[in-house]
């Protein structure tokens, strides 16, 4: 039996439009006007909502395998359905790393088992000689991290950290034939490990010290391996991603190389544009770490999502316990980076859009479309007939506060708490099935399929 969509203000060709979408199995069967669709079909009451495709997040910590104290598929992928997402990228630092074939076999196997959501993982581009079987699994993208953790053994364990210059180069030498993108951490950490020895030796190893380091001057440590990533991305062929971009002189230079003809995309990330304050850091502490965005740097960011620079928004879902992140207050260096936000980074979207931060086309497009379209998913990010029915329903008007209590992820904290924010997801469709509805994750786990994307080589 058919579904409808009815009474929703669909986003399609870049607008909206009073649409009813029809929905016949698992894809998209048409875009008809009220009433328009087959009348035997189930319909679903969308009346004052807006239809978006499905969110496309391509950088998500799972943690499944070897850290399920923090989170794992389920979790995760109950996170993401209420956060309107309904595709997700894990990422390689797990246990065992995701290196090799086998590994990757096997998280795949976790997936197919527990995801509510579609999927795909990036392996780490640790072993030259893996590479291109890695590509053979139909994996999307590649992942280096130049960080290596100094003080504590994770987020970012020393056995997938490269920052060897020849290594990386190797590395996208080996990436570049087949066709697919690699995702970069950029990190200078050689410089890195300068900065930190001057707090260390004054006794400071505050959450205010560790935020400064990552920040000194004006983000040396990120521009830094920025400019050396795009001179080799432009010298190997290879096609890079930047994540985590939040200075502006990444900004200038990702304008700059695209001039010169680099293929190269770039990512934010929530907490880049909501948790960025030095007055967050200074309430939160290690909850709000990630990084320190200097305001004049979130104005470049905020700039540079809606003029294209950057091409998408992605969460970095990066859960924690609250005994890893407390630890913190006392030795920063000792607590673990990262914030969970797959959950509520569209509706903190559809705020700042409320706030005329960003237009509504770019909102769609860095959520949904562009990444899909940056990582060749061919039936996902759009609602066009033929699609796969990966549906977000919106209510934009909803005025609501987030609370710990909220929180989906297996974590039960959330750096968003007390937030008073306006705009909600109502429903999420993953090919045409119903996972999340009004407030209740109704998807099962095994319902997510690998996503493979079309090959560009």
């Amino acid at each position: 039996m058919s579904r409808i969509i009815q009474g929703a203000n669909v986003f399609v060709e870049g607008r909206l439009r009073p649409l009813d979408i029809v929905i016949d199995g698992e894809r998209v069967g048409g875009l008809v006007t009220a009433g328009g669709g087959p009348a035997d079909a189930e319909v679903i009451d969308a009346a004052g909502l807006v239809a978006i495709p499905g969110g496309v997040d391509v950088h998500v910590h799972t943690r499944d395998p070897g850290y399920t104290h923090k989170e794992d598929l389920v979790t995760a992928s109950r996170a993401a359905v209420a956060g309107g997402y309904t595709t997700i990228f894990g990422m390689p630092n797990l246990d065992p790393p995701t290196m090799t074939v086998d590994d990757l076999d096997e998280v795949l196997e976790l997936y197919a088992q527990k995801s509510i959501v579609d999927y795909n993982h990036n392996p780490a581009a640790k072993l030259v000689s893996e590479i291109p079987h890695l590509a053979e699994r139909g994996i999307a993208a590649y992942k280096i991290y130049m960080v290596v953790d100094t003080g504590r053994s994770y987020p970012h364990p020393s056995a997938i950290g490269v920052r060897d210059h020849g290594e990386l180069y190797q590395a996208m030498k080996a990436i570049a034939p087949t066709g697919l993108r690699l995702m970069v951490h950029p990190h200078d950490q050689e410089i890195m490990d300068v900065i930190e020895q001057g707090f260390w030796e004054q006794g400071d190893r505050s959450p205010g010290a560790y935020a400064k380091t990552l920040a000194a001057d004006d983000g040396i440590i990120w521009d830094a391996a920025t400019a050396l990533l795009l001179r080799m991305a432009e010298a190997t062929g290879c096609k890079l991603h930047l994540v985590h971009v939040q200075t502006t002189r990444q900004v200038e230079m990702i304008i700059a190389a695209r001039r010169r003809g680099v293929d190269v995309s770039a990512e934010t990330n929530h907490w880049a544009l909501f948790l960025g304050r030095w007055q967050d850091i200074e309430e939160q502490g290690s909850y709000v770490l990630s990084y320190w965005v200097p305001e004049h740097h979130q104005e470049a960011i905020w700039g540079a999502l809606e003029d294209g620079t950057i091409d998408m928004l992605a969460s970095d879902h990066a859960p924690h316990t609250r005994e890893e992140k407390e630890i913190g207050w006392t030795d920063a260096w000792a607590a673990h980076t990262g914030t969970p936000g797959i959950q509520y980074q569209l509706p903190l979207m559809i705020d700042a859009w409320h706030r005329d931060r960003i237009s509504l086309p770019r909102l769609v497009d860095l959520v949904s479309t562009a990444p899909a379209r940056v990582f060749g998913l061919e039936r996902k990010g759009t609602l066009a007939p033929g699609s796969d029915a990966d549906i977000a329903l919106l209510d934009m008007d909803r005025e609501w506060t987030i609370t710990n209590a909220s929180v989906l992820s297996k974590i039960d904290w959330t750096p968003y708490d007390g937030r008073v924010i306006r705009g909600a997801v109502s429903r999420t469709v993953v090919r045409g099935t119903d996972v999340y509805v009004d407030g209740e994750v109704v998807g099962n786990p095994g319902h997510g399929r690998h996503v493979v994307p079309a090959r560009n080589t």
